[in-house]
């Protein structure tokens, strides 16, 4: 049976809808009809936030008509729908936010006077509507501004609802059953209708606190600090302090930044890189930031509690990016923000960072931890000797390393391509001779020094005649390869492993041979509770290693093997797996992150194929313990020819997954610029129906497959697009399927396949395309398949396929495919002027 308090809120619903309608017909829409597209910025603006109004009015009138449906729904069913099925208990989340919405618009337009600003262009048209809009607010004086009757017009309905809503979940609350799942609701969503109301409350509060400021300052001020969504926190007019070393004559805190007024001067500390420091005394207490330590001094301890706690809160608000809900009260424990943060800061104080950027974590004002990313050779636990380092602003050292620093010569690598070799200073700053290669070819010869707040000098000759350079060929420049071997890195992996294997592979000891340690199934049972009272003994690790070996030597055919080496690598207990396991963390830990960095793809790509020689060597060296074991005869070792066969057609295909995510991720960034050539030439050739694009791409009429095509039945004239071909290019399509080359490559000789077949049966026999007929249409199935990244697909199927392709059918085809990727680029001019000759409703 309803309640009175039901009945109440169903009226209570009907009431607030019919009032949002006249509302926005009353002055909503007036407001945006009769506001004309401003030519000033600042009205532009206005504009803006009324229309945002708008939109967040017609969301709360939908939902006040969904909430209304669900209480009438409720009131016609009552023995089949219960009270947990309103609107306002089933969603309460949603209908808050949907209010939480309307208050910020409502008071962003507060802030900056819109609807005062909006009657004030249009004041004659709202002379004539002041009957019906004070009829809207009968508690209103009849005296009040047109402006100030807009804004009361817009917010004491929602206010009054808000209360409403509070007052009638209570009585709906102490009606429903105790420890009932209804009372549950009931009472959350009074809570939360609380919190809202209090949230009313501050929001405008701080909204006509802000706006005051606005009035306060002078108008250069006003332009520089105002913005819709600042709000005003704390004045030191209202709370005094004062502030050392900048002696600001005023203090804002404002909710996403810290303002100090000087004179003409305005000193600005974003929130997020503010840290909280408490004084010794109880009248001070101080700021870090990137570049400075301010001291806060207040004459009465309590002034100083007040702006030490608004400071907290202000920062735990800027870092979380909302506001805060519920509203936060004076009595509550203060958060704490975190000590650490991840941000972004560019230094603007005179000195050797004046300018730059840093991004990365900081603590207590200061950049913290490391980015750089360093790859090289150590020496007790410091870098030393030849190695590479790369920054998070995407600059790259290669060099010499002692005690941790890069001295002599070396080469820098900046972001925009420009290649930098000569000397340098331990801290990385250019000094004495060298060379700049710029991007477009010319080149800085000479004297290099810098000075603190000077900036980089120089004295020498600088060289425009060079030829510029091809800029595919500046922008791959790669980093590592010769400066160290690769089968110099990782030894300190590798070489645990051959002792263990030197060792006869001791399953007691397999772990602390290894250097790392894996949680075997004695220690993961004794960790687990059984609920079965049954359970087998554990396998000892010896015992265990003896299965391991006679596994190896049971599965050596080559088909066996395949699958014996699948099953090891994915294996964490497994010595290979283990193995695989940990040169996988490396290379994350490397070429992830910072370590993503163009210049680094053929070290990385390199240092894959190393991983795989090791893993056969690794198996191999398993191998030969298991047949001594056995006391049988040792394998002979094989030559180069046949380790390298078995290294890419059968290592390399198993373990290529567990690098494959950062290894492929390089080779994006290194192929970016192409990839986004090709992207547009497959967004402009998609414009294409399907004969125009095959006569476009100078394919021969004969070949075109017109049967595969259909017509609509609504348009007989407008062609099916994307049907010619379409096995191939669904078949194309699946080479981003797989991270195998091997498989890729097969994806495309099946690709090549399908195209024959298709013109195999339009020429009613057997055919097979020479090149000049292959590559328009490979051009058309590529075109049609749509691959991202493609020039990152073919690179890195060229550098990882197994050599035994080279010559062979598959490498025509990568070539072809090559090709395409090429032409494809390059399309942009004749497709302009070939789209001339066509309509796009032209028929086929």
């Amino acid at each position: 049976m309803c309640s009175l308090e039901e009945e109440a809120l169903l009226r209570l619903e009907e009431v607030f809808s019919a009032t949002l309608a006249r509302v926005n017909s009353l002055v909503l829409l007036p407001l945006l009809e009769t506001t004309p597209e401003p030519s000033d910025p600042q009205g532009r603006e206005c504009l803006r936030l009324l229309q945002r109004l708008h939109r967040s009015s017609q969301r709360l009138w939908e939902v006040t008509e969904e909430s209304l449906h669900s209480l009438r729904e409720r009131l016609c069913h009552q023995d089949t729908v219960g009270l947990e099925s309103l609107l306002l208990l089933q969603h309460a989340e949603r209908i808050l936010q949907v209010h939480v919405e309307y208050i910020e618009s409502y008071t962003s337009c507060v802030v900056v006077q819109a609807f005062q600003k909006a009657a004030k262009k249009r004041r004659e048209f709202w002379r004539g509507q002041r009957k019906a809009l004070w009829q809207l607010l009968p508690g209103v004086s009849s005296e009040a501004s047109v402006g100030t009757a807009l804004a009361q017009a817009l917010r004491e309905p929602l206010a009054h609802h808000v209360q409403q809503y509070v007052l009638l979940l209570l009585s709906l609350g102490d009606t429903a059953a105790e420890l009932h799942r209804t009372r549950e609701l009931v009472v959350h969503a009074a809570t939360l209708f609380g919190n809202l109301q209090s949230f009313l409350r501050q929001a405008l509060d701080q909204a006509l606190a802000t706006q005051a400021l606005w009035h306060s300052l002078s108008s250069r001020l006003r332009d520089v600090l105002c913005t819709p969504a600042r709000r005003l926190l704390q004045d030191s007019q209202d709370v005094p302090v004062t502030v050392a070393p900048l002696r600001a004559e005023r203090v804002l805190l404002f909710d996403d930044a810290l303002v100090l007024l000087q004179g003409h001067s305005v000193h600005t500390f974003d929130l997020k890189l503010v840290w909280v420091d408490p004084g010794q005394d109880g009248c001070t207490f101080h700021l870090l930031t990137p570049e400075e330590e301010l001291s806060f001094c207040s004459k009465a301890p309590q002034d100083r509690v007040v702006w030490q706690w608004k400071v907290t809160q202000a920062v735990c608000q800027a870092l979380r990016g909302k506001k805060d809900f519920p509203v936060l009260e004076a009595d509550l424990e203060p958060s704490e923000p975190p000590t650490c943060r991840c941000m972004a800061y560019t230094f603007r104080a005179e000195g050797r960072l004046c300018q730059a950027t840093y991004e990365g974590e900081w603590c207590r004002g200061r950049p913290h931890g490391r980015g750089e990313r360093y790859i090289g050779m150590w020496q007790a636990d410091q870098r030393h000797g030849p190695g590479v380092m790369v920054t998070q602003a995407g600059v790259c050292y290669q060099g010499t390393f002692q005690a941790d620093k890069m001295v002599g010569p070396g080469i820098l690598l900046s972001e925009d391509d420009s290649l930098y070799e000569g000397t340098f200073t331990r801290d990385l700053t250019l000094v004495g001779k060298g060379k700049v290669t710029f991007p477009n070819g010319f080149t800085l010869e000479g004297s290099f020094s810098s000075g603190a707040g000077k900036g980089l000098h120089t004295q020498g000759v600088l060289d425009t005649a060079a030829f510029p350079p091809d800029p595919s060929s500046t922008r791959k420049r790669q980093l590592g390869v010769g400066a160290f071997p690769v089968e110099s890195h990782w030894q300190g992996v590798y070489g645990p492993f051959r002792d263990f294997v030197s060792a006869g592979c001791p399953g007691d000891e397999q772990e602390a041979l290894l250097g790392f340690h894996v949680q075997n199934s004695r220690e993961l049972r004794k960790s687990q509770e059984y609920l079965c009272c049954e359970r087998t003994q554990p396998e000892p690790c010896a015992d265990r290693m003896e299965g391991i070996l006679d596994e190896l030597l049971l599965h050596r055919e080559p088909r066996a093997l395949r699958e014996c080496l699948r099953k090891a690598l994915s294996n964490s207990l497994h010595p290979l797996g283990k193995l695989l396991r940990m040169l996988m963390l490396t290379f994350q830990a490397t070429y992830a992150g910072i370590g993503a960095n163009k210049h680094l793809q053929a070290l990385a790509q390199e240092e894959v194929k190393q991983h795989a020689r090791e893993l056969w060597a690794a198996y191999r060296g398993l191998l030969q313990v298991a047949l001594q074991r056995k006391g049988q005869a040792p394998e002979e070792d094989e030559d180069t020819e046949t380790r390298d066969l078995q290294v890419h057609g059968l290592v390399l295909p198993l373990m290529l997954p567990s690098f494959y995510s950062e290894l492929f991720t390089l080779y994006l960034l290194l192929h970016e610029t192409e990839d986004s050539l090709y992207s547009q030439g497959i967004a402009n050739l998609s414009l294409f129906p399907d004969t125009k694009l095959l006569e476009f791409l100078d394919v021969q009429k004969h070949l075109w497959p017109l049967k595969d095509l259909t017509l609509t039945t609504n348009q007989r004239l407008s062609l099916v697009r994307n049907k010619c071909f379409l096995s191939a290019t669904e078949c194309l399509q699946k080479i981003i399927t797989t991270v195998d080359p091997r498989e890729k490559l097969e994806v495309l000789e099946r690709t090549y396949g399908e195209i024959e077949a298709t013109v195999s049966r339009v020429l009613g026999r057997e055919h097979k395309l020479p090149m000049d007929d292959l590559l328009p249409l490979l051009i058309y199935v590529v075109s049609r398949a749509r691959i991202q990244h493609l020039g990152a697909e073919i690179h890195l199927i060229r550098d990882m396929m197994d050599p035994i392709h080279t010559g062979g059918l598959c490498d025509f085809l990568l070539t072809a495919l090559e090709s395409c990727y090429e032409h494809i680029q390059k399309e942009d001019m004749r497709l302009h002027r070939f789209a001339g000759r066509w309509d796009s409703r032209e028929p086929w």
